[in-house]
C-alpha cells in the first residue's frame, strides 16, 4: 500500500489526486492520512544507513568496496546485512575505484641459480619480521619518473619499509630493507626477504647487504609474475588507490603524497581482507602486546 501512495505522491500535480486514487484502488482519505504522517522507522533506519555508508565510503576517499564498507561500520558498531551495504551503495551511485588493465610483466636479471623460492606463493607468516616481500614500482610525475621500492611483512600486511629515488639502482631497494630493518626485529637465519630476479635484488651489492642482516635471500622464478604476486598487488594497490588519482607535478610532490598514503592510510587506516578486515597497525599492535605479555 505504501508504494501505491509513494507512487501518487511523487505524480501530484501532474494528474488528479481523485483519479489517480481511482487507478491505484486506494481511498483518497487513506492517501491524505498516509502524506500527514512522517517517515516510517524503517524508514528512518534506511535514510540512517545511507548516511552512515557514504560516509564510510568518503573516509576511504572513495577506495572501499561494499565488503570493507560492511566491515568498517560493522567495527563502529553498525551491524547491517552486506547485500543491503550493497544494495545501498548502488542507489548512492558509490562506485569504488577500480585497477587499470593489468599484464603480468617480470623484470630478466642476472644469473641467481643459487637462491632458492623459500616462500613459494605462500605470502601468510606466523609471527612478525620472519617474511618479507619487496617489489619496486613506478610513479609518473611532470619532472620524470619516481621510483618507489617497498617492503612488507607477511604476518602483520603492513609497509615496513620503502623508499624513493629518480633512479633505479641497488641503493634503493637497500634503503627500503634498511628502514624495514628498524622498522621490525630481524631474525638472523630465520628472516627471509622474497622478490623477483629484478637486478636491483639479484645483485651481489644486495646479497652483501642481506648477509650483513642475516636475512635469508628468496627469488621467484623467471617469467613467473606469481611468485612474487602480493608485493606486486600492492603497489598495485598504492597507484590504484592513490597515485593514478593523483597529477603530481615534482617528484618530491609525489613522494610526500606517497609517504601520507602509506602511513596514514594503508597502514593505519585501511581495512585489509585477510587480516580479517583489521588494519596492519592493529594487528602489529596486538601482537606486541601478546609478545610482551608471554
Amino acid at each position: 500500500m505504501s508504494a501505491k501512495y509513494a507512487f501518487i505522491c511523487g505524480e501530484e500535480g501532474n494528474y488528479p489526486v481523485v483519479k489517480m486514487c481511482s487507478w491505484a484502488k486506494v481511498s483518497k482519505s487513506g492517501y491524505y492520512e498516509w502524506r500527514g504522517r512522517g517517515p516510517s522507522a524503517g524508514e528512518l533506519a534506511r535514510r540512517r544507513l545511507e548516511v552512515l555508508v557514504a560516509w564510510s565510503f568518503q573516509e576511504s576517499d572513495g577506495t572501499y568496496g561494499y565488503r570493507r564498507v560492511h566491515a568498517d561500520l560493522a567495527r563502529r558498531g553498525v551491524h547491517a546485512d552486506d547485500e543491503t551495504i550493497r544494495q545501498v551503495m548502488r542507489e548512492l551511485g558509490l562506485v569504488a575505484c577500480q585497477p587499470r588493465p593489468w599484464r603480468p610483466v617480470t623484470t630478466i636479471a642476472g644469473d641467481a641459480a643459487s637462491t632458492p623460492d623459500l616462500v613459494c606463493r605462500d605470502f601468510t607468516a606466523t609471527a612478525s619480521g620472519t617474511k618479507l616481500v619487496g617489489d619496486i614500482t613506478y610513479v609518473r610525475t611532470w619532472e620524470g619518473w619516481l621510483y618507489l621500492a617497498t617492503v612488507l611483512d607477511c604476518f602483520t600486511k603492513k609497509i615496513i619499509g620503502y623508499a624513493m629515488a629518480d633512479h633505479m639502482r641497488t641503493s634503493l631497494v637497500i634503503d627500503a630493507l634498511t628502514m624495514a630493518a628498524r622498522n621490525i626485529t630481524i631474525r638472523p637465519g630465520e628472516t627471509i626477504f622474497h622478490s623477483d630476479r629484478g637486478c636491483q635484488y639479484t645483485s651481489a651489492e644486495f646479497a652483501a647487504f642481506t648477509d650483513s642482516l642475516g636475512i635469508r635471500r628468496s627469488l621467484g622464478r623467471t617469467g613467473t609474475c606469481y611468485d612474487n604476486a602480493w608485493a606486486e598487488s600492492v603497489n598495485g594497490t598504492i597507484k590504484v588507490e592513490r597515485v593514478n588519482r593523483t597529477t603530481y607535478p615534482t617528484r618530491e610532490h609525489a613522494r610526500l603524497d606517497i609517504t601520507q598514503y602509506i602511513e596514514l592510510r594503508y597502514n593505519q587506516k585501511r581495512l585489509h581482507s585477510a587480516l580479517g578486515y583489521q588494519t596492519p597497525n592493529e594487528v602489529e599492535a596486538a601482537w606486541h602486546k601478546q609478545q610482551l605479555s608471554a
